[in-house]
């Protein structure tokens, strides 16, 4: 349930006569609204009106079930509101105005709204300005980007508060203690997918207020000992980096420059070699070749989780690591299933969203014609690990090294030449000496370049919570012909 309202008659005056309800003529009037399920994962707001011949017995529903409501303590009251006016379509602003924020009135939701007028102006206000303590949750209306502000200034900002040094690769992070709503109104919206089911507002908007709570595993990426960003995601080196990095340069094509960016890496075929570190996940439910997917972690093994995040064992001690060499077209750690209307079961179906881990997926040097094989299983049903190139392994933290280790500073003068030759010029197949093929390749964290090579990856188990409640998937949530099914 949403909210309730007493009828009354147009003039005002409450109807005596019989007690009954009838339709409110006010333009957002509902007798009871309440939240009803729709096809592909969506919810929708319905109504019902409830009619009684006894007035105080009518009273008395509204009463108890306004009561109900307000001593419900997972649903917010009072939310801060970030809005992207620039992101996507730039439609961020009006897809609030007119499709949320009458929701959340209905809903007797308060809210403090900020529309940002920089890049990271809701990080930046979120480290230092913003009074959280009055506030059950924080809403962003963007795309993923903007999520990703979103959380580095609350994890930033949960840290400091909690004297944790985020500078530390070996510090245990605090979790956040307000949730995160998301609006999606981006170019992108992998968040939304991965945890809702779909990319709609106004499903978003209903899972806010009905207060669900959906943890989630954030990954901090470390440079020698020096904090970088967070990933919810996707960290993507190779492929996927090298796509980011070209389509950051066609900013003037619109959407349009990720299928021209994609096009060309996959033409190029750059490979690059490096050294693969990881600590394998131990006492964790399912692989990442699970056939069926797991959206979320069931209550049943919830404290089974727990357990096993708690007891993330120091690294250097534990003698586990593993080490892989060799030439990679792509290393991805996707820590969700990274799922987009392009690619509905995404780079890792069966990833899970908050059991400390993230699934290190390696794509070894293959011709051109197999590397497209495992790009179109993306866009299927068929096993895209099942190929001899390709291999995953579910770890709690792994490290990358380039074959050649440079200073910093020598190694973005590299990517800065590089990125001047890198148009359709690899002719040669093996013979990076001659300039045909770079030497080193970018990160993509989350749709944001890391021009750090090397670096230090560990998942923090359930650091943040969203108004969400993972993939449903039961049946009877399609069975839409019967309307007391719901």
């Amino acid at each position: 349930i949403i909210s309730v309202r007493e009828e009354e008659e147009e003039n005002g005056s409450r109807q005596r006569d019989d007690g009954s309800w009838k339709k409110i003529r006010e333009r957002e009037g509902k007798d009871l609204l309440y939240v009803e399920r729709c096809q592909q994962h969506r919810w929708r707001c319905a109504e019902v009106t409830f009619t009684c011949s006894d007035e105080a017995v009518c009273q008395h529903w509204v009463s108890s079930i306004r009561e109900q409501l307000a001593s419900n303590t997972s649903r917010p009251k009072h939310l801060l509101v970030y809005i992207n006016p620039y992101g996507g379509k730039r439609q961020g602003k009006r897809i609030y105005e007119q499709k949320v924020a009458p929701l959340f009135t209905q809903a007797g939701i308060s809210t403090s709204v900020i529309v940002t007028e920089y890049a990271n102006h809701a990080r930046d206000h979120l480290k230092m300005e913003a009074e959280l303590k009055k506030f059950d949750g924080v809403v962003c209306v963007g795309g993923d980007g903007m999520f990703s502000e979103i959380i580095h200034g609350l994890i930033w900002r949960t840290q400091i508060d909690c004297g944790v040094d985020p500078n530390s690769p070996e510090e245990a992070l605090s979790p956040c203690s307000l949730r995160i709503g998301i609006i999606p109104a981006g170019s992108t919206d992998c968040i939304c997918f991965a945890t809702v089911g779909t990319n709609d507002p106004v499903t978003s908007a209903l899972h806010i207020i009905v207060g669900d709570s959906q943890p989630l595993d954030v990954c901090s990426v470390h440079h020698n000992n020096m904090f970088l960003r967070y990933s919810v995601s996707l960290l993507g080196y190779g492929f996927y980096g090298d796509v980011l990095s070209d389509s950051e340069r066609k900013r003037w094509m619109g959407p349009a420059r990720y299928d021209f960016s994609g096009l060309k890496m996959f033409l190029t075929h750059h490979y690059y070699e490096g050294t693969v570190s990881y600590l394998p996940a131990r006492g964790i439910i399912g692989t990442p070749r699970d056939a069926t997917r797991v959206k979320t972690v069931l209550a049943a093994v919830t404290s089974k989780v727990k357990s096993v995040c708690l007891g993330f064992f120091h690294p250097e001690s534990s003698g586990e690591w593993r080490t892989i060499r060799g030439k990679f077209l792509a290393i991805n750690a996707a820590s969700m299933s990274c799922a987009c209307p392009r690619s509905p079961k995404g780079l890792s179906p069966a990833a899970h969203l908050a059991d400390g881990t993230t699934d290190l997926i390696l794509v070894r040097k293959c011709s051109r014609f197999n590397f497209l094989r495992h790009l179109l299983r993306h866009t299927s049903k068929d096993d895209q690990f099942d190929l001899t190139f390709v291999e995953v392994h579910r770890v709690r933290r792994f490290r990358f090294m380039p074959r050649h280790c440079q200073s910093d500073s020598d190694l973005e003068l590299d990517l800065h030449e590089n990125s001047k030759r890198q148009i359709f010029s690899q002719i040669c197949k093996d013979h990076p000496a001659c300039g045909c093929a770079p030497a080193y390749s970018s990160w993509n964290c989350d749709g944001e370049i890391l021009t750090h090579t090397a670096i230090d990856v560990r998942v923090h188990c359930q650091l943040i919570k969203l108004f969400a409640r993972g993939i449903e998937e039961l049946p009877v949530f399609e069975d839409l012909t019967n309307p007391c099914a719901i």
